[in-house]
């Protein structure tokens, strides 16, 4: 180790000790800020300035306060000190005089570190310089801070140290805190408007015998007492479509999902979405809520349906585009898949021309798909409904009537990635159990990622479900979206990570 670095480890060990030398001396003296169980309140920062500039508009009286938060800066001269507080709604500054407090306690305050918590009780006004501040008569630790915050000018920059301790995060960038208040908002206006049209929110089970209702690699775990294997739940689809079964006809759940799957800026193992079914409607009128749920969500976080994502600007005023699958990929491509329906052979022949990699398996259906994945979905930056969407690709998914090979299933795009995934729900039992037996097929040619057959869905159906849409939307892709955000991790307030000794 090179002089300078053991210098370094040296001084960090110091200001560690320090720390804990001054803890020491508070709790031999009476005065562990441990000890505090509460402290009240009169409002948070950004509140107490509000009321003081109203106040002072009005030519009211002094306007005494309470308030408390992290010690973020630290000024003095002689008898008068000037100290920075963040609490979540922002900061204030504290005015301290020796005067004020006495000689004991100013010198007490003067020896408090960046980092530690403090309550202050006075009086606001206005500065010389014009900041509103609180003027101190009283102050009180509430919280000592045995490890010093990254320096102020560089602060947290190193993006995997941020997401690991995401506390830190929160403390030194404020903005990230921003963004998650702006992801709780998403989400509070999604509830609310679904609420308002008479939906349910119910909780359906994570630990699932049959991982169901998706295209994805589970998670397996074992529960001892019933000596089962249990799969961390992919999709809640099938559990909600049996309560649409059961008569429920509105029902949705937010939560999380488990897939087994790669991590990269889009996909995270453990990821929150939303899933609703409502009967006697269909894949349409999925668009139509589909599109009023974004647009409502990115108002009530931006004020505006018109936003910037990475760069690009991004229009989500309503409506959404409308295309169909083979529309976009004769746009992209040139090629015209309707002309030829069904027809593998040939699909297989324009997969050659694309350039297209397939499997043995793969079918008219699966080509189209795949020409739209690679050709099409990397154009799509302002969002689009692509709808109309091959059945090999969907088994959970009504027949287009007239139109076998396709299916009632749109997906939306944006800023080149999927944000949500509807169907007109299949609820022919007989059709179903023909899919799941294909599903089967694919798995026993090696695709681990093809359904299991749910013989108790199957069941449910056979009791008759309404004429149903379904839609799944991905919270934390429009959580991106809105926020402007990079990376899947930046909505995620602990993604996951590898641990460091690995």
């Amino acid at each position: 180790m090179s002089e300078n670095n053991t210098q370094q480890v040296q001084n960090t060990g110091d200001i560690l000790q320090i720390r804990r030398d001054k803890l020491a001396a508070l709790q031999e003296q009476g005065n562990d800020p441990f000890e505090v169980t509460t402290y009240d309140r009169t409002g948070c920062a950004k509140d107490i300035i509000a009321e003081f500039e109203k106040a002072e508009s009005e030519d009211m009286e002094e306007m005494n306060v309470s308030a408390a938060g992290r010690i973020m800066s630290k000024r003095g001269k002689g008898k008068v000190a000037f100290i920075d507080i963040h609490d979540r709604s922002g900061k204030i500054q504290v005015f301290a005089k020796i005067d004020d407090l006495g000689e004991e306690v100013y010198k007490g305050l003067l020896k408090w570190d960046i980092g530690d918590i403090i309550g202050v009780e006075g009086y606001v006004f206005r500065t010389r310089v014009g900041e509103v501040s609180i003027h101190a008569k009283k102050v009180t630790l509430l919280s000592k801070s045995l490890l010093p915050l990254p320096e102020k000018y560089h602060g947290l920059k190193d993006t995997d140290l941020r997401y690991r301790q995401r506390y830190v995060d929160l403390i030194m960038n404020p903005e990230v805190k921003d963004t998650f208040i702006k992801r709780s908002l998403v989400i509070k206006t999604i509830r609310e408007e679904l609420d308002s049209r008479g939906y349910i929110e119910v909780e359906t089970p994570i630990l699932n015998t049959i991982p169901g209702g998706a295209a994805a690699r589970p998670f397996i775990t074992h529960h001892n007492t019933l000596d089962i294997d249990l799969y961390l739940r992919i999709a809640p689809e099938l559990y909600l479509k049996r309560l649409i079964v059961g008569g429920m006809e509105k029902v949705y759940e937010i939560g999380r999902l488990f897939r087994n799957e790669g991590m990269d800026v889009k996909h995270n193992p453990e990821f929150t979405t939303i899933e609703l079914y409502e009967a006697y409607t269909d894949y349409r009128g999925m668009m139509e809520l589909t599109e009023k749920l974004i647009n409502k969500a990115c108002l009530a976080v931006n004020s505006t349906d018109q936003i910037e994502y990475q760069g690009e600007q991004i229009d989500l005023s309503l409506p959404f585009k409308r295309v169909s699958m083979m529309e976009a990929v004769k746009e992209y491509t040139g090629v015209d898949f309707s002309e030829f329906i069904g027809d593998t052979e040939k699909a297989k022949e324009i997969a050659k021309e694309l350039h297209l990699e397939v499997k043995a398996t793969d079918t008219w259906g699966n080509i189209l798909n795949t020409a739209f994945e690679e050709k099409v979905e990397e154009n799509l930056v302002q969002p689009t409904f692509i709808y109309d969407y091959p059945v090999e690709v969907s088994p959970l998914t009504k027949r287009k009537k007239g139109v076998p090979q396709i299916v009632e299933r749109f997906e939306l795009f944006a800023t080149r990635r999927e944000l949500a995934n509807a169907y007109s729900e299949l609820n022919d039992p007989i059709d179903q159990k023909k899919r799941f037996e294909h599903q089967l097929m694919l798995r026993d040619s090696g695709d681990d990622e093809a359904q299991l057959l749910d013989k108790d869905f199957l069941t449910s159906l056979e009791y008759g479900m309404a004429p149903t849409g379904g839609m799944g939307m991905g919270i934390d892709r429009l959580a991106m979206l809105l926020t402007d955000s990079a990376s899947i991790r930046d909505v995620l307030l602990f993604p996951t990570m590898k641990p460091l000794d690995k």
